[in-house]
């Protein structure tokens, strides 16, 4: 009888590593995480088929299709701009949630435009929020608060914590006469939010993060230069993305006619080699062209 105890036991201890690997496996799991400016999914004034309204809903069907693009993406955290007060944000997760795709969690942040806010949906529960509502920045001789603020969120994993900083900075449109296209108050943005970022960490080149989001600028500009390095210090890269077709583009001005990248995604250097493929992708379904002004941009993370 000895040699069937000892095969039993045998196999017992093959079954254990087995359920092991597999729970390994399972924590590795890829995660998903889009950044998306959803236009202005509040009241705002808009074109419409009847006209210029104003204080008008999103419609119905610009609506529909900015759940497909978002029910096609299926990420697991989704930060989002131009998200209105929280009965919108509660609508989009009811109506997602209704078709099959099920946000658990919702938050966002409401700072000097009580309008349009930064938000996120997400299939995961971060472990810590930060809501950056009353962050400050010196602008012409006086303190101005940044306009959207920033969303801090962070999320445990098993080989430490990941955190994302969500952003949506001043667009060029401006009554500032003397700051053309708000490119001075864009930097000034950029600078109070790179200075509450690298106050959290006491060595930026090893903490896990990423600033993701609307930076209205190009990727030369002040703004994107600002959250990329201070000084000497290097705190995070710009990942590259494109879209089926090879285009960059990530938002289309229908006034000028025009098509500019403003929405990106930057890493740190600890979590870059986590990065499936070391670049993101943007989101070229039909429905983004009635969804939004805005395409959404798309990085996958390999956590061990």
């Amino acid at each position: 009888m000895m040699p069937l105890l000892q095969s039993s036991s045998a196999r017992c201890r093959i079954l254990a590593v087995l359920v092991v690997a597999c729970a390994a496996l399972a924590d590795a799991a890829p995660l998903t995480v889009a950044t998306y400016n959803v236009e202005n999914y509040t009241l705002a004034d808009r074109m419409t088929d009847d006209g210029y309204r104003t204080e008008y809903p999103k419609s119905e069907a610009s609506k529909q299709a900015l759940r497909a693009v978002i029910r096609a993406i299926d990420a697991d955290v989704l930060v989002l701009q131009e998200m209105g007060p929280s009965p919108y944000l509660r609508e989009l997760q009811r109506d997602l949630r209704a078709e099959g795709l099920d946000y658990t969690f919702a938050d966002q942040v409401e700072a000097a435009d009580p309008v349009r806010q930064l938000a996120v949906l997400s299939k995961i529960a971060p472990k810590a929020v930060g809501r950056h509502g009353m962050l400050m920045f010196p602008f012409n001789g006086r303190d101005e608060r940044v306009k959207r603020g920033t969303l801090e969120l962070v999320f445990g994993t098993p080989s430490g914590d990941v955190t994302l900083w969500v952003v949506h900075l001043k667009s060029r449109f401006t009554e500032e006469p003397g700051d053309p296209a708000a490119a001075q108050r864009r930097a000034g943005e950029a600078v109070a939010v790179r200075d509450l970022v690298l106050s959290r960490y006491a060595e930026p080149e090893a903490a896990r993060f990423a600033i993701l989001g609307d930076c209205n600028d190009t990727k030369t500009s002040r703004p994107l230069r600002a959250l990329q390095e201070r000084g000497e210090l290097r705190f995070t890269e710009l990942l590259p993305a494109l879209d089926s077709r090879g285009e960059s583009w990530t938002h289309h001005f229908a006034k000028a006619d025009s098509y500019d990248r403003v929405d990106y995604v930057l890493v740190s250097p600890a979590l870059k080699p986590l990065v499936r493929g070391a670049a993101a992708r943007i989101v070229d379904l039909p429905e983004v062209r009635q969804a939004s002004d805005h395409r959404p941009v798309v990085f996958v993370l390999e956590l061990p």
